[in-house]
């Protein structure tokens, strides 16, 4: 995993030099968003003060915005739009990464899986703007990672 500053989305595949470009195109999880409060959650669960983003594997971070009320929206971040479908299960990795009960703490608080519409950059501090019928509406301004 590596943290970045800015990201291209690339329609129907995921992000640019991301492993999941050459294996999902056309799937729901060309990208996975997690929060930084089911992150905050996680720790808590796991009795530890932090967790390093990078652990958990997602591709985007946000935060401010609860992201179970995403699915099966489509929502814009930066020049982006993406359609959020299932939910981000934890899987194995998990214990590893995080130790034991590493799969357990995340339960409900995986965050959720995407497929990109239309590709375009996506920077930290980008907005989540959930799209509706004719406009785009800003939810916070969230800070992907």
């Amino acid at each position: 995993m590596e943290s970045v500053s800015n990201a291209m989305a690339l329609a129907t595949l995921g992000l640019e030099g991301d492993h999941r470009t050459t294996k999902t195109a056309g799937s729901g999880r060309q990208v996975t968003l997690i929060s930084q409060e089911f992150i905050a959650q996680t720790a808590h669960f796991l009795g530890r003060a932090s967790i390093d983003p990078a652990l958990l594997r997602r591709n985007l971070v946000v935060s401010g915005i609860n992201l179970h009320a995403l699915r099966y929206q489509q929502f814009a971040i930066g020049d982006a739009i993406l359609e959020a479908n299932a939910l981000c299960h934890p899987c194995s990795r998990m214990e590893s990464a995080l130790g034991p009960g590493g799969v357990a703490a995340m339960i409900g608080h995986g965050g959720l899986c995407a497929k990109i519409i239309s590709g375009g950059e996506i920077r930290i501090g980008d907005a989540v703007r959930v799209i509706t019928p004719g406009s785009i509406t800003d939810l916070f301004a969230n800070e992907p990672t």
